[in-house]
């Protein structure tokens, strides 16, 4: 026999029903006002990464905790696949926050503050492109990987939070979530890479539409 709704959710905290609700209406709102006010931001970043792209370069990604999840999550889309309707080849797309030998090699000799940095200063070229989020905008390593990129000839992208925090001086494009919820940030962070994925396959691959 199923238990009853109310059975099934007893020692649930009384507010649950209501934080969900909470949440979602607010993460909704947060993305409406991405549609907003970030639209031109994420086109150009769109523009900028195919660019790369179509020029033989290839993407960099790197960010801490959450942010690192989502440039794991962007890479594997490019490189795999983002939906199975739309076959086309693997694109070049590197996260710099998987190696934990690399990570922790880095971090040991040359500081936390320089662990994205020297692998940009290794993989990239010029005409690559990095992309670099921080859902404040003011991580130490992420920006010292925004400079260095920058001074190296390759095209440098952040996602930040609302303010756009130290990244949005160091970055050629910025797109700044409209929020101050760490959480909502990175719900529309993730949702940014995958609207990115979409354009940047469709633009190289248009005959595969």
């Amino acid at each position: 026999m199923k238990p009853t709704v109310a059975a099934s959710l007893a020692g649930l905290w009384d507010g649950a029903g209501e934080l969900l609700r909470t949440h979602l209406l607010t993460s909704i709102d947060t993305k409406q006002r991405v549609l907003e006010s970030c639209e031109a931001d994420i086109l150009a970043a769109a523009a900028r990464i195919t660019a790369s792209l179509r020029g033989g370069g290839k993407l960099l990604l790197c960010g801490n905790g959450g942010s690192a999840a989502d440039c794991q999550h962007i890479a594997a889309e490019l490189v795999i696949r983002l939906t199975r309707d739309f076959v086309r080849p693997g694109l070049p797309a590197v996260a710099l926050t998987t190696d934990t030998s690399m990570l922790t090699a880095s971090a040991n000799d040359f500081g936390f503050a320089h662990v994205f940095e020297r692998q940009v200063q290794a993989l990239g070229r010029a005409g690559d492109a990095l992309v670099a989020i921080s859902t404040s905008g003011d991580s130490e390593n992420t920006l010292c990987a925004l400079n260095y990129a920058s001074a190296h000839g390759m095209h440098t992208i952040a996602l930040s939070g609302a303010t756009g925090g130290k990244m949005a001086a160091a970055a050629e494009i910025i797109i700044r979530i409209p929020s101050a919820s760490t959480q909502h940030i990175q719900e529309a962070h993730i949702a940014v890479g995958h609207i990115l994925c979409a354009i940047i396959e469709r633009s190289l691959f248009p005959e595969a539409i």
